[in-house]
């Protein structure tokens, strides 16, 4: 296991950490975290599906999340656009990753989606709690979720993830919550993807409901597999970690 900062073209540094394959011919797992994620806050998820599935695993902090640089300017609209087709494949260059499975979720899904629409190297993509589309629970989500920064210990915990938790989560919340959000779509994109899809979402899902993985279904037929788990909020490898384990490995032993 590999642990280092990336430096981007951009100047842009980003914190990674690599697990080795145990099989070769599989293709590298690419995990692309929610909106307030980072390297650490995935856990052992990924480790638990690299080891499942023999394959090696790439999993970073974008910039303004865990330990890479800190977010000094207001999002735009096209962060999530900027992330899949300029960030992702400098990254995947650096790494010298030709064949992938990408792993996204939240918003980390939605930018796995753009990347899967526009580029024909990955092998699969898998989503949880997927954005294709802004809906009125995301919003009522972000807003209870800034209600809870102000007055819980909210900030506390992301403190011990974050660099400066407060520009990562007014980041985050500011952008989503913009009037100049809400049209915001990535259907088109999701057409385009040639690859396998697995859709995973929480029946209890805070920031999302089933429609975003009923979008994916309508627009990939035939190609998307999605699953609905109960009794699960908006992070199914943590509400529901032995599901979604089962779901994933199979998923991407089977590609």
């Amino acid at each position: 296991m590999n642990e280092k900062v990336v430096a981007l073209s951009n100047g842009n540094l980003l914190e990674c950490r690599f697990i080795d394959a145990t099989d070769s011919s599989r293709p590298t797992i690419v995990f692309l975290h929610e909106g307030l994620g980072s390297v650490s806050l995935w856990r052992d998820f990924p480790d638990q599906v690299a080891r499942a599935c023999g394959a090696g695993a790439l999993v970073y902090s974008r910039h303004g999340y865990g330990q890479s640089g800190v977010l000094e300017e207001k999002r735009n609209r096209d962060y999530m656009h900027r992330e899949a087709l300029e960030v992702l494949p400098e990254l995947l260059q650096q790494y010298k990753i030709e064949r992938l499975i990408l792993f996204g979720h939240s918003d980390g899904a939605s930018i796995a989606l753009i990347y899967a629409g526009a580029f024909d190297n990955v092998s699969g993509v898998i989503v949880e709690a997927p954005h294709l589309f802004v809906e009125e629970i995301s919003l009522r989500g972000a807003s209870q979720a800034a209600q809870a920064f102000r007055s819980t210990d909210l900030p506390q915990k992301l403190v011990r993830h974050h660099r400066d938790a407060a520009k990562t989560f007014w980041g985050w919340h500011d952008i989503w919550t913009s009037p100049e959000f809400r049209d915001w779509n990535i259907e088109s994109y999701v057409a385009s993807i040639r690859c396998p899809i697995l859709a995973i979402q929480g029946e209890l899902d805070e920031y999302g409901s089933a429609a975003q993985i009923e979008a994916i279904a309508k627009a990939r037929p035939g190609n998307t597999n999605t699953h609905l788990i109960p009794h699960c909020g908006h992070s199914p490898h943590r509400d529901q970690p032995a599901i979604t384990l089962e779901l994933v490995s199979s998923f991407a032993k089977a590609l």
